[in-house]
């Protein structure tokens, strides 16, 4: 089967010479080395094209690329070391113009910001050529071009900062994010829990615990005998004594009930006596007889 010729001459121009010469058999004829100038498609191209025509603005190479007015006059006054405070304006305005002039002739869109700019320079120019009026309160007069020299040191501090930010490392410029691809199980760690997340938790707890806890009625064993007998004991060294004070609350309410029960008692036995001197007066309880 025989190879087509387009691929034997693909081959041998692809092949170093030397490669050639050790493949090709003794007493083979010399083969040309060709020059191939490009390649379209895939296919090498041995001369140029006739027809070719290049026009002289298809290849433009800008070493200086700048992002706005201010980067230009920056550019300016660091190229030549000027002060920044002392900017002479006349050079740089004419330097700035000549940019301009420079764009334009290029065919080149000029933003109405650098129109601006060139019309600041002119103004802050011409009036620094106009003699120096001092103000009526005796303050000196500020520098026409103190407010660009301030706007300019601004611009240059953000843009340091900019490049220092540009230095550093970036996902898909410097580096690359590396996946890896792990069978065997891990072990899930779980995110560790707040103290307060665990006070509030336990909280909610022990409301809703509050909201299901049972009542559970114990019945204690109380003598409405008995309590009459204490109460008649309490009032047998004393000829009288406020209602109040027969009640002990420390016990709880059955004692406070059982006690109300047992004066009751007693003042329906005529035991006891229970007084009042007049209408919302305090009411004071005392023995119906006076023991021997």
């Amino acid at each position: 089967m025989s190879a087509l010729p387009g691929a034997q001459l693909g081959a041998q121009l692809d092949a170093p010479p030397d490669a050639a010469d050790a493949d090709s058999p003794p007493g083979a004829p010399e083969q040309l080395e060709l020059k191939v100038f490009a390649r379209l498609y895939g296919e090498p191209m041995l001369r140029l094209p006739q027809d070719l025509y290049i026009p002289p603005d298809a290849l433009e190479v800008i070493l200086d690329a700048f992002e706005g007015p201010l980067d230009v006059l920056l550019y300016l006054i660091r190229r030549q070391n000027f002060d920044i405070f002392d900017i002479p304006m006349a050079e740089v305005t004419r330097q700035y113009l000549a940019y301009i002039d420079e764009i334009r002739s290029r065919n080149l869109e000029l933003a109405a910001e650098y129109l601006l700019m060139a019309a600041l320079l002119i103004s802050i120019k011409s009036r620094m050529l106009l003699p120096v009026k001092k103000a009526d309160s005796g303050e000196e007069v500020e520098d026409p071009r103190a407010e660009l020299a301030r706007r300019l040191i601004e611009y240059e501090r953000i843009k340091l900062g900019a490049e220092e930010i540009d230095r550093l490392p970036q996902l898909g410029r410097d580096f690359l994010a590396a996946n890896v691809w792990i069978e065997q199980a891990a072990t899930t760690r779980l995110p560790s829990v707040d103290a307060n997340d665990l006070r509030s938790a336990w909280a909610d707890i022990l409301r809703r615990a509050r909201l299901v806890q049972h009542h559970r009625i114990t019945r204690e064993e109380l003598s409405v005998r008995e309590y009459m007998t204490i109460v008649l004991r309490r009032l047998q060294d004393r000829r009288f004594a406020e209602f109040d004070e027969l009640f002990d609350t420390a016990r709880g309410v059955p004692v406070v009930v059982v006690t109300f029960i047992a004066l009751l008692e007693l003042a329906r036995e005529s035991l006891i006596e229970i007084t009042q001197a007049e209408a919302f007066a305090p009411i004071y309880v005392r023995l119906a007889y006076r023991p021997s």
